[in-house]
This record gives structure tokens, C-alpha cells and sequence, in this order.
């Protein structure tokens, strides 16, 4: 089995892009920040190169609701609506910030047998090497977008600090948002260099942080409350868990997208070194799946939830992991104390 890891560099990625006749761009199932901003950070990048060629953003899942206003300007595919077919053949397909195919949903299909002609840019610790053939994985970057930012220099031949300021937006969004606005175990020295070139090269973080952060709708509230009043506490309160089924999104009328930052606001408490997010949802049958969104803090005590998602076939980050399993919402919960008892 081929290992996950990096097989070219920036300079190589560039260099293989810039010939590309054309470019198709996804990431993981419901994108986040990170996704949104390394994606359309490189399709950015390439327009500017080349406005000629065609470059398009696919993406699947839930959207974030800034997703419209950032991206605006730039050739986007919303997959649930309008799945990639054997039509769509781009010379060059490019995977951001996930490099599994559990992750990949409707491209999945599309993706197999296209290994030729993919680049996988991920931060993650575990992934599938064999989705591509050029693969650049850094498990020390704090977010794909930083990653992202190298090969964008690289295309355009310019330093962080004189991208356009349509790229250098989106890179900050990516970094800004998987470090939890610079407050997460994750930030690092090369990353704050990074960021103040970025904010050289024009962005906004004030209104960056309006546009992303500052957008709450009631629903959103209310599915929060929700969750806080179905908080159960585990051993010896160093776990904090909630359950959110069917009847909370409809009632609160939330949807999946909105559950972000839950599992964040769970580690304020003293005691928790977890938290745990399970969201019911159902697959193409109607079969019962649960998604686990993880979270853990760095201490004497930590735990490695990366390795605790590895367990139940998904995977993540030290500090930040998930999965997905074909079970109801109790069995899952079951299983993840199970498998952090055993951590």
C-alpha cells in the first residue's frame, strides 16, 4: 500500500497545473472554510494566469451561507443538483483538503481511475494514496489553504504578499477558520508569517470575520440550545457529548451546516478534554447514519481524537476529527465512548 504522503512539491504542482487545458477543483462533502478558501484560492490563481481556460469549483453537501459572496465571479457546481458525468473530463483534477475517499461523496465515482490526472493537496493525517497520483500532504500545516498558498506564489511567480487580493482573501478564510481565528493548538510561527503577508497583500480580517462569523440565524440559535439541553457528561465529566436528531433540525429549523462550532464551545468547560457531536441523517435507502464531529484540547491529558476517528473508519486531525456510521444515534454513541474509553 502506497503511503499517504507527499511525492511532489509546490513547485512541481504548479508547474504540472499551469499546462493543464482545463481544471476541475473539489474538496470534502459539506465544505468548510478551509475547502471554500484553498479551492477558490487555486481557481482564482489559475484564471488569473489563464482567463481563457476553463476552471470550475465542484462542490457537494450542505454550502455554507457565505459561500455566495466569497465566491463570487468564480464557475461554481453545486454536485447534489448537477453530478459530474463522464462529459466532464478535465485535464487536470485537483482534490483540496481531504484526501479520502469517504470523504469525497459524488465524486467518488468520477474519481476512480483518474489517478493520473489528480492532485491531492491535504493537511489531514490520513487519506487514500491511491486517489492520485501527485499528491502533497502536510500534516504540519494548520490548514490546507496554507498549503494552497505556496502553489498559488508559485503560478503566478509573485510572493504571499503580492497575490491578488481575490486570492489572498480566500487563503486567509481557509487559515482563519481552521485555527478558529487564531486560537487553536494549531497556529504556528510559518502560519502568522503567511497571515501578515496576506494582510499586506489587501485582506480585510474585520470584515472577513463579519461575513463569516457574524451571520447567525435564529435557527442556528435555537438548535444550539437544543444541543446544550441535551449535553450528557462522561467520565468523570471529561467528556461532553450531544445528540441531535431529526426532530431537533425541524423544530429548531436548522440544517447540518449549522452545527459548527458546537463541539468548540463544549471545551469551554473546565473538565472537558472532549467533545462529541452526533448528527442523525440517513443514506440513499433511508438507512440510519450518524455523523461524529470530535474535538479535543492539548494538555497533560489530551487525547488524540485523529486515532479515536481512525477506529470507527473516519479521521481528521489531533484536535479535530470525524466520521460517518451506518448506525442510529445511541448506537453510535455507544460506540464512541467505547472506543474513547479505550483511547
Amino acid at each position: 500500500m502506497t503511503d499517504y504522503a507527499s511525492n511532489i512539491s509546490a513547485t512541481d504542482a504548479a508547474a504540472w497545473l499551469a499546462d493543464a487545458a482545463s481544471v476541475a477543483i473539489t474538496t470534502h462533502f459539506k465544505p468548510d472554510g478551509d475547502a471554500v478558501g484553498s479551492s477558490l484560492a487555486l481557481a482564482r490563481t489559475l484564471r488569473h494566469l489563464d482567463p481563457d481556460r476553463p476552471v470550475e469549483l465542484w462542490y457537494a453537501g450542505a454550502l455554507p451561507d457565505f459561500l455566495a459572496e466569497i465566491a463570487s465571479g468564480t464557475p461554481l457546481r453545486h454536485l447534489d443538483t448537477t453530478p459530474p458525468t463522464e462529459a466532464d473530463d478535465p485535464a487536470a483534477f485537483v482534490i483540496v483538503d481531504t484526501g479520502s475517499w469517504s470523504q469525497l461523496g459524488f465524486v467518488r465515482e468520477f474519481a476512480t481511475g483518474r489517478s493520473d490526472r489528480t492532485l491531492i493537496v491535504d493537511h489531514h493525517l490520513r487519506g487514500d494514496a491511491e486517489i492520485a497520483d501527485r499528491r502533497i500532504v502536510e500534516t504540519t500545516a494548520p490548514a490546507a489553504a496554507q498549503i494552497v498558498a505556496g502553489i498559488c506564489s508559485e503560478l503566478l511567480a509573485v510572493p504571499p504578499k503580492q497575490l491578488p487580493v481575490d486570492v489572498a482573501t480566500p487563503l486567509y478564510l481557509g487559515i482563519a477558520t481552521d485555527t478558529g481565528w487564531f486560537r487553536h493548538s494549531n497556529t504556528t510561527p510559518t502560519m502568522f508569517r503567511l497571515v501578515a503577508d496576506l494582510l499586506e497583500a489587501g485582506v480585510s480580517s474585520a470584515d472577513l470575520f463579519r461575513l463569516i462569523e457574524q451571520r447567525d440565524r435564529v435557527s442556528r440559535l435555537r438548535l444550539f440550545g437544543r444541543a446544550l439541553s441535551k449535553l450528557e457528561m462522561h467520565a468523570d465529566n471529561s467528556i461532553a457529548l450531544v445528540m441531535l436528531d431529526a426532530q431537533d433540525f425541524k423544530e429548531s429549523h436548522g440544517t447540518s451546516g449549522d452545527t459548527g462550532g458546537f463541539a468548540d464551545r463544549m471545551l469551554a468547560v473546565e473538565s472537558v478534554q472532549v467533545a462529541v457531536v452526533l448528527t442523525e441523517s440517513t443514506d440513499h435507502t433511508g438507512a440510519p447514519i450518524t455523523k461524529i464531529s470530535f474535538r479535543s484540547k492539548p494538555g497533560p491529558d489530551e487525547i488524540d481524537v485523529n486515532q479515536v476517528a481512525g477506529t470507527l473508519g473516519g479521521g481528521g486531525h489531533a484536535r479535530a476529527a470525524g466520521a460517518r456510521l451506518h448506525k442510529t444515534l445511541t448506537e453510535t454513541r455507544d460506540a464512541v465512548l467505547t472506543a474513547l474509553a479505550e483511547a
